[in-house]
């Protein structure tokens, strides 16, 4: 069983930063591929990073530039620097990862930009 818990979302003005983490526990995360994803209201949830164990990182285009997902295996956390933040950034952000071929899901953090 795993546990994510997210934290770091707020409110913010566009062109600020914010930095979320997502700490994990019940198990070891180092050998899993991370995600960030969020869900704004009305729409699918999307893709926004992932970062692979060994740190190899992807990104949605809309992000491109302006976000950095890293990760600390140490602290079994992953997080998402967020720079230049535009209105259409808000959303609520879950990570997310897969262990023993099951999806686990943080319950989310909210991140809203005004404009």
């Amino acid at each position: 069983q795993v546990q994510l818990v997210e934290s770091g979302g707020g409110l913010v003005q566009a062109g600020g930063s914010l930095r979320l983490s997502c700490v994990a526990s019940g198990s070891r995360i180092r050998f899993n591929a991370m995600g960030w994803y969020r869900q704004a209201p009305g729409k699918q949830r999307e893709l926004v990073a992932t970062i692979t164990s060994g740190g190899s990182a992807n990104y949605a285009d809309s992000v491109k530039g302006r976000f950095t997902i890293s990760r600390d295996n140490a602290k079994n956390a992953v997080s998402l620097q967020m720079n230049s933040l535009k209105p259409e950034d808000t959303a609520v952000y879950y990570c997310n990862t897969i262990d023993a071929s099951i999806l686990y899901w943080g319950q989310g953090t909210q991140v809203t930009v005004s404009s």
